[in-house]
């Protein structure tokens, strides 16, 4: 099997490029072709492996999962916010050559981007949530996109596999043998289901409010789930719960079981 290519693009501004290109608002949707693009999966790439660029890592990894083995990652792992990244024009080769380019709805650049390049990529919106159920669902429609959906399905077979066996190593770890009480932010909401957790309430993206932070810590969780992306610093000061930072992006080898396993030890270092 070809090595998996992760090409990261220097970061340049693309400022010249907003003023001449409209922000492009409802383009793509899910799994919209482009003008000039030609079907899809292994139809639109001739029965060959397909070129695909993500916005980032976490794409990327979606991607690896359904099969690609040729792809550009544009935003810099070292990008804490990806949506705060402003990609320059020196992205857009890799653009122009690709079958797919994957972006997130929250990610504001994608459609800018491939609509610079004059790119015939088909851009399709991912959905960017690592709850098990919808990681493998969005694996494997990718996979029919892509025309790989044997390695999607064998990849999905290794996550339901990894997330049992994590799920039941949690579960061994609870504190005095009970579901431990959790408050989640939003998007690491997933976490909590890995571990089994109770969940009492859930905040942001926003910061946390004087009204939100009273009602939270009324409720008397054991741990708080956050976001090492997103984070606000300590969310509950005064609760007395135990803060664990959860990652969502994988690393540069965009192995996104890796994420799973990170999240496993990182929840089991805090019950034990």
């Amino acid at each position: 099997m070809a090595r998996t290519r992760v090409r990261h693009t220097r970061i340049v501004s693309l400022l010249a490029l907003s003023t001449a290109l409209p922000l492009l608002t409802g383009c793509g949707g899910e799994d919209a072709p482009s003008p000039g693009a030609t079907g899809t999966g292994a139809t639109g790439t001739g029965g060959r492996k397909p070129v695909v660029v993500v916005t980032t890592t976490w794409e990327g990894a979606l991607a690896k999962a359904a099969g690609a083995e040729d792809i550009t990652v544009i935003v810099p792992q070292s990008v804490h916010h990806a949506p705060d990244y402003d990609p320059k024009p020196s992205d857009l080769a890799a653009v122009a050559a690709a079958d797919f380019v994957l972006y997130a709805p929250f990610e504001p650049y994608a459609a800018k981007i491939k609509e610079a390049a004059g790119s015939k990529a088909r851009l399709v919106e991912v959905n960017l949530d690592n709850d098990p159920a919808k990681a493998g669902a969005e694996v494997v429609r990718l996979g029919g996109l892509f025309g790989t959906e044997d390695a999607a399905a064998g990849w999905k077979s290794r996550l339901d596999g990894e997330v049992t066996k994590l799920n039941g190593e949690l579960k061994a770890a609870w504190p005095g043998g009970r579901s431990p009480v959790v408050v989640t932010q939003v998007f690491t909401a997933w976490a909590a289901g890995l571990a089994g957790a109770t969940t009492v309430g859930t905040y942001g993206p926003e910061p946390v409010t004087p009204s939100q932070l009273a009602s939270l810590s009324a409720k008397k969780p054991a741990f708080v789930l956050d976001n090492a992306h997103m984070s606000t610093g300590t969310v509950l000061p005064d609760a007395g719960a135990e803060q664990v930072a959860i990652v969502n992006y994988p690393g540069e080898d965009l192995d996104l079981l890796a994420v799973y396993r990170d999240a496993a030890a990182e929840l089991k270092k805090a019950m034990g």
